[in-house]
């Protein structure tokens, strides 16, 4: 874990001797002052405590936590469930691991406040089948929570019952995807549903459901401790708070940092992360995990660290997954990286996605190793563009976009891959 000296809203445990245990965590401040406001106002009320607060999911669409949950129907006779994303398999994104083996009670204390605001008393922690010392943290901080009456038939003496369950995934991505998520976790083929219906009122067992990230439950704690306007003092006024941001890539100090919203990029990678590494020069940033647009070094000079920023400078914030590349790398084998991962990934449920990803993944795969054309070029695109909202989840996209924006931004690479009289130019790996 990298950070500024000042930690924020997340990560204030992070260092500490054992601050993933139960003793830890209440010793800090834990399942006290958060919980007690909880549970002296109505669920609306958190509700509209964490709608003031302006928190978006961070799991990479960025939509607004409180009107999520205000989604959720009342009075329909069935019960409501929470699952919390930890399926956290997006390339160069590892802050809900960060959260999850160092600070576990945080998160359950997230759960807590959130399924009694959505009137909830079953929850799933959905996470990663590879994320092994994770499981076994938030395993051993549920058995704790129980010990203690934080969770159970009576929370803290509160008369409100909660049980959290922990469901392993099986290493497919698609299974991030939210309406995958559920079909996984009853058991099902982890394919993506056709939306609407929504999972807010028709989600786990039929039943209406709520599925956050780990680092939105894990803000929370602090949002109700401290109120909505002590959390928005971070950030601009769109983008509010604080985030994770997964570093990696040809920089000094690779790491996960907490930074407010609204951060330079530009001061994240020089002075956070300490710069580039054996004295290269910037050629590219993935600001947001492995499925966003990537950006040039020109770009960077100027995009800031909320979403807002990101669109205007063509991409996305996503899960804050930053992947820095030197001069050195040759960007049509760094997309086919990308596409092998995606073509591999898709579930196979629709057409465009499922031919498309290994079309795109074959025709990079010849120009690397054989040579291509401008008319491979061409293909591309066009193949990227008849996936691109024509799918039942968004994974098409999440492979369309980066190969659209690594042509446009670094053509001069495609066409050092074009075939030439007597010779093919063969892949550079670096």
């Amino acid at each position: 874990m990298n950070a500024p000296k000042k930690q924020l809203v997340l990560t204030n445990r992070v260092g500490i001797p054992d601050s993933h245990t139960l003793a830890v965590y209440q010793k800090t401040g834990g399942y006290s002052k958060a919980l007690s406001k909880t549970f002296s106002q109505t669920p609306d009320g958190v509700i509209e405590e964490v709608k003031n607060s302006g928190l978006r999911g961070r799991g990479g669409a960025g939509f607004a936590c409180g009107m999520k949950w205000s989604f959720v129907p009342k009075n329909t006779g069935k019960p409501t469930y929470l699952c919390v994303n930890a399926d956290e398999s997006e390339p160069g994104t590892f802050k809900d691991r960060l959260l999850l083996e160092k600070d576990p009670h945080q998160l359950i204390e997230g759960i807590i406040i959130a399924c009694y605001a959505i009137n909830c008393h079953t929850a799933y922690i959905y996470i990663r089948g590879e994320f092994d010392l994770s499981y076994k943290r938030i395993h051993k901080a549920i058995e704790e929570a129980y010990a203690q009456g934080i969770l159970g038939k009576n929370v803290l003496g509160k008369n409100y019952a909660l049980n959290v369950y922990i469901h392993r995934g099986a290493g497919a991505y698609i299974c991030g995807e939210e309406t995958a998520l559920l079909e996984s976790i009853e058991e099902g083929k982890g394919q993506p549903r056709i939306k609407p219906p929504f999972p807010a009122v028709v989600g786990l067992f039929g039943c209406p459901t709520i599925i956050n990230n780990v680092e939105t439950l894990s803000a929370l704690p602090f949002i109700l401790s401290e109120g909505a306007t002590a959390y928005k003092k971070w950030g601009t006024e769109k983008s509010p708070g604080t985030k994770l941001f997964s570093v990696s890539g040809h920089i000094q100090k690779p790491g996960v940092y907490e930074l407010p919203l609204g951060y330079s990029l530009k001061k994240l990678i020089e002075e956070n992360c300490g710069g580039m590494t054996a004295g290269k020069k910037l050629k590219a940033v993935i600001p947001g995990g492995s499925s966003v647009p990537i950006l040039t070094a020109k770009d960077v000079e100027t995009m800031m660290l909320d979403y807002e920023s990101a669109i205007a400078h063509g991409s996305m914030l996503g899960s804050g997954g930053v992947i820095v590349m030197n001069e050195d790398v040759d960007m049509v084998w760094a997309l086919k990286n990308l596409t092998r991962f995606y073509a591999h990934e898709s579930c196979g449920q629709c057409t465009p996605c499922r031919e498309g990803t290994g079309w795109v993944d074959k025709i990079l795969y010849r120009m690397l190793h054989e040579g291509g054309t401008n008319e491979d070029l061409n293909l591309l695109t066009d193949i990227s563009h008849n996936m691109m909202g024509k799918t039942i989840c968004v994974l098409a996209d999440a492979m369309a976009m980066p190969v659209l924006s690594y042509i446009k931004k670094f053509p001069d690479d495609f066409r050092n891959h074009f075939r030439r009289t007597g010779s093919s130019p063969r892949a550079k790996v670096i």
